[in-house]
């Protein structure tokens, strides 16, 4: 039952958020329930995939190369979602239409200084890399002190680049609603935060 009860609350969670965003009525209650619903549905579906192939030996070579092949293609998926921002930043950057100034970023728009907030974040997510890297190599070497103190450097980064990202959002001299540079900005900083949220969790 579990991918269609994820199915469903992804679907909740959708309709939930898109409401909020014209703000109907109970729509946050909607939102809420349903990733309340997609969280336990993903809990119990990755719990019922560890018992099978654990404990009761179910995961043939057919079965772990579908799994394989389902990985590969989430990767794919993502990547081709992420081209997409960049494609419509790039598009935007490189082609301005008049309605903008015809300049980039647009007339009126003050863009956040690269060298400041963004470069240490930047470096703060390739350390990040670095440690998880070094658990995995210690998970492999049985090293179990050292695993589980580059896991915890890990999540306190994966935290550190989240604060440092919220404070950057409060300073930022534009919004989301500032046209194509704003909508851009958001997009693809917010959902980059937000894969950082779902790693440091899990």
């Amino acid at each position: 039952p579990w991918p269609i009860l994820v199915s469903f609350s992804v679907l909740f969670t959708v309709i939930g958020f898109v409401g909020y965003c014209h703000t109907i009525k109970n729509s946050l209650l909607l939102f809420f329930s349903g990733l309340v619903l997609l969280l336990s549905g993903l809990c119990c579906w990755w719990r019922d995939v560890i018992r099978e192939a654990t404990f009761e030996g179910k995961h043939t070579k057919a079965v772990q190369r579908g799994i394989y092949i389902g990985m590969i293609l989430f990767i794919i998926s993502e990547a081709m979602f992420f081209f997409a921002f960049f494609w419509a930043f790039f598009s935007s950057a490189i082609n301005p239409v008049p309605q903008i100034g015809g300049v980039w970023p647009p007339a009126g728009l003050t863009p956040i200084k690269p060298l400041g907030l963004p470069l240490l974040n930047t470096f703060i997510l390739l350390t990040s890399g670095a440690t998880v890297t070094c658990c995995h190599h210690s998970i492999v070497g049985g090293l179990r002190k050292r695993a589980l103190l580059s896991l915890f450097s890990t999540v306190c980064l994966g935290m550190l680049f989240t604060g440092f990202q919220y404070v950057e959002y409060l300073r930022a001299p534009f919004s989301i609603s500032d046209g194509i540079y704003g909508s851009i900005f958001y997009m693809l900083t917010g959902f980059h935060g937000f894969h950082v949220i779902v790693g440091t969790i899990f």
